[in-house]
């Protein structure tokens, strides 16, 4: 189905505003590091019926066509979880699998709500193919949404992330994986395919600098709002590099402008898993910049954490308009949940609310746990817990599964020519 958003494109480090040419993912002439920002002609934003999928919230995500067999989150009043943490307004906005709360995203990951969304702004005409850096769950996603949806598509994960790319169908020819050797992790993932976007034949997802990725995860927020009736008091949600947080955040300024939600900013309070976490470290420093990580020792700290796909090393946290900007603005906080305490909340969650999370997802709720034990948080207040990820072991039993297979093996510091070789070959 052919739709077209109407929205131009704001530099955040200028101010200028231009229109998109389709694909753009930086401001023209501008030499220091920032976002671009959507910015929609409709300022209230008007949502569509449930048959729509994630597209009801189309005035508000930059896309030129809908797609087949998006799903969007579902938001609602937790009872369970909210009387055993003593929280009388906690709302559990639940982006997976679970049928009996209308929550149908087959890959039981918040990511498919980004990969509707980038995927429906990209040119089906352009010739590109789609280039995807992930350490799981964005590849699984968007594996899914390019199949379904005739889109070439190019994964670049690393070799010990592979079991995450599980599928309920076999995925079509078009949609190729490609790896980084075992020892590798997410960062090396992306370097080589920043690597694979130098021929001229693929482009370059973008990640953070997307603004369709960031405004299609943006929908959790117009999800819970919908559902509340106002904006949140506290978002929690565990990041890796924290481009969900900062998508929430300018949902937020949105819903602000909207005029009906209220005018205040909900604090941002997102979580990593220890031993990693490279945001947690600078924000409790005071500083704006990610500290310096050695390979080595992060490579072994990814290892350990239940939650791999949280494992960024340079996440979009410095840059004008990213997520030390969003912490700021909102008054939030950093959290820190070792992998037994995610584990912990896992279960209770699964106890108290009737469904499995995915190891991210138990990070966000144990920092929840935490921030409520420590009695930082009002029990009073109106909270939204962002689980990104559930569903997955029911998923599981109840479908036969399909494994994406590698169609090539790089080294972890891959020579730049074979590279370019081989995968124009594997595209011929």
């Amino acid at each position: 189905m052919s739709e077209k958003t109407s929205y131009v494109l704001q530099s955040l480090v200028t101010g200028q505003t231009f229109q998109d040419p389709g694909w753009m993912l930086e401001a023209p002439g501008v030499a220091a590091p920032g976002l671009i920002r959507a910015i929609y002609e409709k300022k209230q934003l008007k949502v569509k019926d449930d048959g729509y999928g994630l597209y009801k919230y189309s005035d508000w995500i930059p896309v030129c066509r809908f797609l087949e067999g998006s799903s969007a989150p579902v938001t609602y009043r937790s009872e369970g979880l909210a009387r055993e943490l003593g929280l009388e307004n906690l709302f559990i906005t639940f982006s997976g699998y679970w049928p009996e709360r209308g929550a149908m995203m087959r890959t039981c990951s918040f990511k498919e709500t980004e990969a509707y969304s980038v995927c429906a702004r990209l040119d089906p005409d352009s010739g590109k193919v789609l280039v995807v850096a992930s350490a799981g769950n964005t590849a699984r996603s968007f594996a899914r949404v390019c199949s379904d949806n005739d889109i070439p598509l190019l994964l670049c994960v690393p070799e010990d992330n592979i079991d995450a790319l599980w599928f309920g169908e076999p995925v079509k020819q078009h949609v190729r994986l490609i790896v980084s050797r075992t020892g590798s992790d997410y960062y090396d993932a992306i370097h080589l395919s920043n690597i694979v976007c130098k021929h001229p034949r693929f482009i370059a997802e973008g990640g953070a600098r997307n603004v369709a990725r960031r405004d299609g995860m943006g929908t959790t927020v117009l999800s819970a709002v919908g559902s509340i009736g106002r904006i949140p008091d506290y978002y929690f949600q565990a990041v890796g590099s924290g481009t969900g947080a900062i998508a929430a955040w300018e949902s937020n300024l949105r819903l602000i402008k909207d005029g009906r939600y209220g005018q205040h900013k909900m604090k941002l309070m997102v979580s990593q898993n220890a031993p990693f976490a490279p945001i947690a470290e600078a924000w409790r420093a005071g500083s704006r910049d990610i500290f310096p990580m050695d390979e080595d020792v992060a490579r072994r700290q990814v290892e350990i954490i239940l939650a791999k796909v949280l494992s960024n090393r340079k996440p979009p946290y410095s840059l004008a308009g990213g997520l030390y900007d969003a912490l700021v603005d909102s008054q939030g906080d950093v959290l820190v949940a070792t992998n037994e305490e995610a584990l912990a909340a896992g279960r209770l969650f699964e106890e108290t609310e009737g469904i499995d999370l995915h190891p991210a997802a138990s990070v966000a709720t144990a920092s929840l746990i935490q921030a409520v034990n420590d009695r930082h948080i009002d029990p009073h207040a109106v909270i939204m817990l962002n689980i990104t990820g559930g569903g997955e072991e029911r998923f599981k039993r109840e479908n036969t599964l399909y494994y994406l297979k590698p169609s090539l093996v790089f080294d972890i510091h891959p020579d730049e020519e074979e590279v370019l070789r081989r995968i124009g070959e594997l595209f011929a």
